[in-house]
C-alpha cells in the first residue's frame, strides 16, 4: 500500500503544480492618468475644448482629472502665466496628483510656456503640448498690437517673445510636443509653432481654429500626454 500511496501522492502533487502554472495572473491595474489642464487661445475659451474633453472621458481619463480654464485673453501673457500656476496647483491638490499634462491652444502656449520656465512650472508638468502656438510670434498680430498687450507680445519680435525664447526654448524634464498644420491661416507654422528640443508634428492640413476639434490631433495629443 506505500507504494500505492507514494505514487497517488506524487500525481497530487503534479496536479497542484499543472494548476498553479495554469491559473491566469490578475491583469495589472491600468496607471491614472495624469491631471489635463487645457488652456485656450486668443478670443477664447474653456468650451473651445469641449470635444477634446470629451474624447479623453471616453478614452479613460477620469472626469475630475480634466479642467479646461478660461481666462481673460486680452490681458498680458505674464498675468495668464499666473493664472495657470494657480490653476496647476488647484488641480494637483485636487486631485492629490505631483504633476499634471497641459493641453494648449494658439496663444494659450505662450502663457504656459511663461510659466514652465519662469514660474517653477517645469517640477510641476510632466508632459506640455501646443496645437498651433504662435511660440515665435504671429503676423496676425498687426491687426491688434497697438491696442492690447497679449497682441503685442505675440508679434514677431516682440520684447515678451524674445524673453521667452532665449536659451533652452524647452528646459526642464519636460516632455514638450507641438501640433503644427500645413493649412494654418494664422500662423506660420513651420517657422513659428515648432520649438527646439520638443516633439514637432505635422497634423496636415487642418485651419487654426479647427485645430481643437480635429478627431486626428485629438488622438495624437491623446497619445502623447498618454
Amino acid at each position: 500500500m506505500r507504494p500505492l500511496r507514494r505514487a497517488l501522492a506524487a500525481i497530487a502533487l503534479s496536479c497542484a503544480a499543472t494548476a498553479a502554472v495554469l491559473v491566469p495572473s490578475a491583469p495589472a491595474q491600468a496607471a491614472t492618468p495624469d491631471p489635463v489642464l487645457f488652456v485656450h487661445g486668443y478670443k477664447g475659451g474653456a468650451w473651445n475644448f469641449d470635444l477634446m474633453v470629451a474624447d479623453f472621458k471616453a478614452s479613460g481619463w477620469p472626469a475630475d482629472r480634466l479642467y479646461a480654464m478660461s481666462y481673460n485673453p486680452f490681458q498680458s501673457n505674464v498675468t495668464t502665466a499666473e493664472q495657470i500656476r494657480d490653476q496647476v496647483n488647484a488641480l494637483r491638490a485636487r486631485t492629490g496628483a505631483a504633476k499634471v499634462d497641459v493641453v494648449t491652444h494658439s496663444m494659450g502656449g505662450l502663457g504656459s510656456r511663461w510659466y514652465l520656465k519662469f514660474l517653477g512650472g517645469t517640477s510641476y508638468v510632466d508632459d506640455w503640448v501646443s496645437l498651433g502656438g504662435p511660440n515665435h510670434g504671429t503676423n496676425a498680430a498687426q491687426v491688434c498690437d497697438w491696442a492690447l498687450a497679449s497682441c503685442k507680445e505675440m508679434a514677431t519680435g516682440s520684447s515678451f517673445l524674445t524673453q521667452l525664447n532665449s536659451g533652452d526654448e524647452t528646459p526642464g524634464a519636460v516632455n514638450y510636443g507641438t501640433f503644427w498644420s500645413s493649412c494654418d491661416e494664422l500662423i506660420n507654422p513651420d517657422s513659428s509653432t515648432v520649438l527646439s528640443g520638443a516633439a514637432n508634428t505635422n497634423v496636415g492640413c487642418v485651419e487654426h481654429a479647427w485645430l481643437v476639434v480635429s478627431e486626428n490631433v485629438s488622438q495624437l495629443t491623446r497619445d502623447f500626454v498618454r
